[in-house]
């Protein structure tokens, strides 16, 4: 059986950008960080305390992650706080999986692979 390649090249810059979201989302500790922001805005204490982590290591992966706007801060007194940032849960997720061969959920989620190879099993 021949597979067709359908889906278009997309340009070098726009897969090297990929190539290091990818590589950010690759530690263990930071998609551990983003699937407790996933359900909204958490405080620095609340992810030390979730992941098991103490505060130096948790905030060091906080800041690649805001360096790379995939998450951003506010400050409440001495809080601070951390959610997803709005054009990284939907903007980039959308540019990154279109022409990738992966469908995008409205919220953001990545549901399948178009060839049929992967199921996610997110409700």
């Amino acid at each position: 059986m021949t597979m067709q390649n359908t889906l278009p090249i997309p340009p070098i810059a726009d897969i090297e950008k990929l190539t290091a979201l990818f590589k950010l989302l690759a530690d263990p500790t930071r998609l551990g960080i983003l699937m407790q922001l996933s359900s909204g805005e958490v405080n620095v204490s609340r992810l030390c305390e979730v992941l098991g982590l103490p505060q130096p290591s948790v905030s060091h992966h906080l800041g690649l992650l805001r360096e790379a706007n995939v998450i951003s801060s506010r400050r409440d007194g001495k809080q601070v706080y951390y959610s997803i940032s709005e054009p990284f849960s939907k903007q980039q997720m959308i540019e990154g999986a279109a022409g990738s061969g992966l469908s995008v959920r409205r919220d953001g989620v990545v549901v399948r692979v178009e060839a049929g190879a992967y199921e996610s099993g997110v409700n």
